[in-house]
């Protein structure tokens, strides 16, 4: 749970916190009988705590399609992070890896930790795999292909131009968002989201973590991990490590801003992706992660802190937002609110200002206009 420093400074954190552990502990609980049901879904806990806990918030069938769906692309995802498997090894399986999760018997020994032991019993995914609905079975197969092919694209490819971070993260997180919405659309709960506003998604969660984790992905063993295009940040330094050198403060920061713009451009079409939502657990399990990721953006934007460790929202706060985001209304209000703070930041000397702040006025103008707004998180504390 939060601090005691921290719930005494925030006292309306406690109900929240107290209700999101034992949310945590009911999880935990609810992992199958089946042995390779049981393996996926601890495993589930294991490698994505924050992802099995907004899991929960969906039914059954679909909560066991999208727990699938999850772990194939981590284990996907495994094979493209493990940078000690030679290219000429790698680019075949990441090419592949949709027909793998139909072999029972395949597994491939790669990653650390959690992650090797999800490779090294990938039996388990793929014996569920094979026992989920044909839809469900269907839309994994098609995006694991896409993803596969994307990420082995990348291996020879570095993210020079605004496009080229477009694409990656079309790859990497967009087709998440096309699958989701494809799996949603299998159980017959929602309509089919358009390829455009699903891929703004996952767009936008990406985004947001390749800002956050700037400094853990800089500081890579034994290779730098570069995500940030070099079309951005060639503007404020000439190498993107040097970000981190303290005596370029000013440029990082009004580099960092220049990212945050960047990801704004997909907030209006998240907002419409789950304004058309019909199935409240579905929402949630959408809507959760969305108003997180706006959180963190109010938070990096203008902080030096980004490129001295992981700047994250407080346990307290996530507890809040967990507890609150249950409407369309709560949706609006949290992101009104969070464009606000993000807003009081904007220093007008910043060479993206404006552009910075037509994007938040035009998020606010979006939620005002929803006729639905509930300015739910006004009184939370971001400090």
């Amino acid at each position: 749970m939060g601090s005691l420093g921290a719930i005494l400074k925030h006292p309306d954190d406690l109900y929240p916190l107290l209700k999101l552990k034992m949310a945590v502990r009911h999880a935990e609980k609810q992992i199958p009988s089946e042995p390779h049901w049981a393996f996926c879904y601890s495993m589930l806990q294991r490698v994505s705590r924050s992802f099995a806990l907004v899991v929960q918030q969906l039914g059954t069938e679909l909560r066991n399609a999208v727990c699938i769906f999850y772990l194939v692309l981590r284990a996907l995802d495994t094979v493209e992070d493990d940078t000690s498997i030679p290219t000429d090894v790698k680019v075949p399986i990441l090419i592949a890896f949709h027909r793998h999760i139909y072999d029972r018997d395949w597994h491939f020994s790669c990653g650390t930790k959690d992650y090797k032991v999800l490779m090294d019993q990938f039996h388990d995914v793929s014996t569920a795999f094979l026992e989920l609905e044909k839809g469900y079975q269907e839309a994994i197969e098609d995006i694991t292909k896409r993803m596969g092919a994307g990420m082995a694209k990348f291996i020879f490819k570095e993210v020079e131009t605004i496009g080229d971070y477009e694409e990656y993260c079309h790859y990497v997180a967009g087709l998440v968002g096309l699958g989701l919405s494809k799996l949603f659309h299998a159980s017959e709960l929602e309509d089919l989201a358009s390829d455009s506003i699903s891929n703004s998604m996952g767009l936008f969660l990406q985004k947001t973590n390749i800002i956050r984790d700037y400094l853990e992905d800089i500081n890579e063993i034994p290779k730098s991990r570069m995500f940030w295009p070099r079309e951005i940040w060639s503007k404020y330094v000439n190498k993107l490590e040097d970000l981190k050198n303290e005596e370029n403060s000013v440029k990082a920061v009004q580099c960092l801003n220049d990212m945050v713009t960047n990801s704004l451009i997909h907030v209006n079409d998240c907002l419409k992706y789950m304004s058309a939502l019909r199935e409240p657990g579905i929402f949630r399990f959408c809507a959760i992660p969305q108003v997180m990721a706006i959180g963190t953006l109010a938070m990096c934007y203008n902080n030096i802190n980004v490129f001295k460790g992981v700047v994250k929202m407080r346990r307290g706060l996530t507890a809040q937002i967990i507890h609150r985001t249950k409407t369309m209304a709560d949706v609006y209000g949290a992101f009104f609110d969070f464009s606000c703070m993000l807003k009081s930041k904007v220093d007008k000397n910043d060479p993206n200002a404006a552009k910075t702040l037509s994007s938040l006025e035009a998020i606010q103008k979006t939620c005002r206009e929803s006729g639905a707004l509930n300015k739910n998180l006004t009184s939370l504390g971001m400090s």
